[in-house]
């Protein structure tokens, strides 16, 4: 399961695409040093959030996963299962990713390296957890890809990096405040002006945190033991 993730997963892919970002905005580097860090917590979150549930998709139909649910095993068990395999991959992922911002591309951040590779390993984790939720309800990998739209692109648009949160309108702020992405934008943005890890900081990981033990919970109560 593992080599199959790593294989759908190239190392640098995450890295390329903040490369991608840095070459866009090279006349203007403090436009990359604004969203630079925040898109660090976007982008491991969608593509993991991708990758899990096409996955984990494909494991359904090729009668994989109906097999390992036949076996004496908890539903919760077997997700944790699956989530710390992608989440290997997805801490290689985020921790790559940031190493090459900061050591190559020059991302100027106030707080600690290993605080924002903690960041972006829980949004990758996130991500994670979130696919796994939603493969329980695609019966394609195109329905698959119609769930990403339906539950990341609201969160990429609420989340604060296009508009501040502050100066959303107040509907549009209540809803961006129940998405956990917003708060992985929020401990990004954090990690990028302070140097200390304050009570703010711990309160976005905390929400993070515990949408992923959520997404997990509720991919628990919703998986199928057979396919129909």
């Amino acid at each position: 399961m593992l080599d199959d993730v790593s294989c759908t997963v190239p190392r640098g892919t995450l890295a390329g695409l903040i490369g991608l970002l840095r070459w866009i905005f090279d006349a203007s580097p403090r436009v990359f040093d604004q969203i630079g860090a925040p898109l660090l917590g976007v982008f491991p979150f969608v593509v993991m959030f991708l990758v899990t549930s096409v996955a984990t998709l494909r494991e359904r139909t090729s009668g994989t996963l109906e097999r390992l649910l036949s076996l004496p095993l908890a539903k919760l068990d077997l997700l944790l299962g699956y989530a710390l395999a992608f989440g290997l991959v997805a801490a290689v992922q985020a921790a790559l990713a940031t190493w090459f911002t900061l050591g190559v591309l020059g991302l100027d951040v106030a707080g600690s390296p290993a605080v924002l590779v903690l960041v972006a390993v829980l949004d990758a984790l996130l991500g994670v957890a979130l696919g796994l939720f939603v493969s329980a309800f695609a019966a394609t990998e195109f329905q698959a890809v119609q769930f990403m739209l339906a539950v990341v692109l609201p969160q990429f648009l609420l989340c604060g990096l296009l508009v501040l949160r502050d100066q959303l309108d107040p509907v549009l702020r209540v809803v961006s405040d129940a998405l956990p992405l917003s708060y992985a934008v929020d401990a990004m943005r954090y990690v990028t002006r302070s140097p200390e890890a304050g009570t703010e900081l711990v309160q976005d990981l905390a929400v993070i945190a515990g949408a992923c033990v959520a997404a997990l919970a509720l991919g628990a109560a919703t998986l199928r033991r057979r396919t129909p």
